[in-house]
């Protein structure tokens, strides 16, 4: 399994990471790896990250040129891995590593195997803006996800490969693979606090931007294109 982790100017959680993440590869079963995306970060996390992925065959990384976004920095890692399985947690490590056991013990019989957090770790503020995320989300595509917002996923790499991309597509990665017939489960994981670093988003890109990025992917879902083909001859 390649376990993306999308970096913007996290450079005081980095080391902690490093540490984290070789206490878990040496106590699970899973044969694993991480790619740090660099998402244009401006506060020194690139040259932290360079000197982990040197002293840590399992750690490597890609650096985008520009600030480009956490669904351009998910689809750039899910494109450059070539292991069975695609991984996702974020650098604030909110959610634990530990807690991959939990999803990878269904992943063989699913698409993709996702967190939801059961009791949450953060402030009030962020509370209630989740929560208004969560409810446009739901009133307006209905799909039956209960944390769209957790980053703690297991994906199949051919079906995450599979994925449309646009701007915005992390908050639809359950909801995408669904529309492609995809199954998925949920399955309740751990919530911290935030250690170190701040928060990337506001009242804004979790309140209206997800409103915009719902109706794009209602009217992406209308004219989604999906087939079976029956029988076929190639010369």
């Amino acid at each position: 399994m390649t376990i993306i982790i999308p970096v913007y100017n996290e450079v005081d959680n980095l080391r902690r990471i490093e540490s984290t993440f070789k206490d878990y590869f040496k106590q699970s079963k899973t044969k694993s790896k991480l790619l740090f995306i660099d998402d244009g970060s401006t506060d020194g996390s690139f040259e932290e990250i360079s000197k982990i992925c040197l002293n840590n065959p399992d750690f490597e990384f890609i650096k985008f040129k520009k600030n480009c976004g956490l669904s351009a920095a998910i689809k750039a890692g899910i494109d450059n891995i070539t292991t069975e399985l695609t991984g996702y947690i974020d650098a604030d490590l909110q959610t634990t590593p530990f807690d991959f056991d939990l999803l990878l013990q269904d992943i063989d019989t699913h698409e993709a195997v996702i967190g939801y957090r059961g009791k949450r770790k953060d402030t009030l503020n962020k509370k209630i803006q989740s929560l208004i995320a969560n409810s446009i989300r739901r009133g307006l595509i209905n799909d039956g996800i209960i944390d769209t917002g957790c980053p703690l996923k297991v994906l199949q790499t051919e079906t995450a490969k599979s994925i449309p991309f646009f701007k915005g597509m992390h908050r639809f990665i359950p909801a995408l693979i669904k529309l492609q017939g995809g199954r998925v489960k949920q399955v309740k994981v751990q919530h911290f606090e935030r250690i170190a670093g701040k928060s990337k988003f506001n009242i804004f890109n979790r309140s209206l931007q997800p409103l915009q990025d719902t109706f794009a992917y209602r009217w992406m879902r209308k004219r989604y294109i999906n087939y079976e083909i029956a029988e076929s001859k190639h010369n």
